[in-house]
């Protein structure tokens, strides 16, 4: 697949922050997010892209084309904040048609390109009030429908759908999914939901102190965490061992306990040993069904995060994770102290040596 996007030896600099060593690529259709805490730059990487900040060094190459010194208007970019920014003196309309009419002079066409991605986004019952009037999905899906509608290179969004509630989130993503798929438009999307990550993405990029740490598709970054780091923000279960046993499958010794695994690493070998907490099924008796790893432990805490609980249980000296739905605790019932077995599968662990 051609790439439509290569960014090379990025650094920018801001005095009091700075992004430095950005190399990647993106492939024409991918669906990108960036995901990293607070302050690691994943602003700043999108909107020198777009052109808000002149590098300090570097070059930034848009289908074949050097856009590194090009004004923002000239880069055919879409840009989508959290706060909408849309003009408030002016109807959905024309908030719309805005960048169309640079682009197109007959009157018929623009009506038609406005009416065509209102309608996919759902607001063409809309079209002539004002962004004041309209609730905050609406005005979201007008800004989406404006970056949209001059069908760019390039689609950036900035956390756009973290002033929205839960159901408005869920609805706009499938939106955003079917629509940019319809127009087969390359996205890259800053975000501190990983709801938007399994939700939307091929691809993610992990951002740390101005550096990018990993990028990969989903499966890969979540699976398989570059770093302790990585591991720790995706929340993931991480822990060290040593290769015991290496033939159809591997067998890592963590302390007293022994763990199995379809990753092939040689005998000897010492590894980090990551575990999704979803991946890990957590009863109160021991299973009849087989499992390639059964351990036993005790709850020592849990925490209701909304639409996930998290179990974590001591198993010997190590604190495992596990996550599942709200309805799973209310029929478990779950409480501090309890023995528990904690059962994954060997396809569930994955490996990564290291010296």
């Amino acid at each position: 697949m051609k790439s439509i996007l290569l960014v090379k030896d990025l650094h920018v600099d801001l005095g009091e922050f700075k992004i430095e060593d950005i190399t990647f690529t993106v492939d024409r259709g991918d669906y990108v997010c960036v995901i990293g805490p607070t302050g690691s730059g994943k602003t700043i990487l999108i909107e020198t892209i777009a052109g808000l900040y002149k590098p300090k060094r570097g070059s930034i190459i848009l289908d074949g084309e050097d856009i590194t010194d090009l004004p923002p208007e000239k880069r055919n970019i879409g840009i989508v904040y959290q706060d909408y920014a849309l003009f408030p003196h002016m109807t959905v309309f024309d908030n719309i048609a805005f960048g169309l009419k640079k682009r197109i002079s007959k009157k018929s066409e623009i009506i038609r390109e406005v009416k065509t991605i209102a309608q996919k986004l759902g607001i063409e019952h809309i079209l002539h009030r004002r962004p004041t009037t309209l609730s905050g999905g609406e005005q979201q899906r007008v800004a989406l429908a404006r970056a949209l509608v001059v069908r760019p290179k390039l689609l950036l969004m900035d956390e756009p759908f973290s002033a929205l509630d839960f159901k408005t989130r869920s609805r706009l993503r499938k939106l955003v999914r079917d629509v940019v798929s319809e127009y087969n438009t390359t996205v890259i999307h800053v975000t501190h939901d990983f709801e938007d990550v399994w939700s939307l993405a091929n691809k993610v990029m992990v951002m740390y102190r101005g550096r990018i740490l990993q990028y990969d598709t989903v499966e890969e970054v979540f699976n398989r965490p570059c770093s302790d780091f990585v591991a720790d923000f995706i929340d993931i279960n991480v822990m060290e061992g040593v290769v015991t046993c290496s033939n159809d499958k591997t067998i890592v010794r963590i302390g007293d306990l022994e763990i199995m695994s379809k990753d092939k690493v040689y005998e000897g070998s010492r590894v980090k040993v990551f575990i999704r907490p979803e991946r890990v099924l957590i009863l109160k008796y021991r299973p009849d069904k087989k499992f390639e790893n059964i351990l036993e432990g005790f709850v020592e805490n849990i925490e209701n995060r909304g639409s996930m609980i998290y179990v974590w249980a001591r198993v010997n000296n190590i604190l495992m994770k596990c996550a599942f739905t709200p309805n799973i605790l209310n029929i478990v019932d779950f409480r501090i102290g309890d023995k528990v077995y904690l059962c994954f599968r060997s396809d569930d662990v994955r490996l990564f040596v290291f010296s």
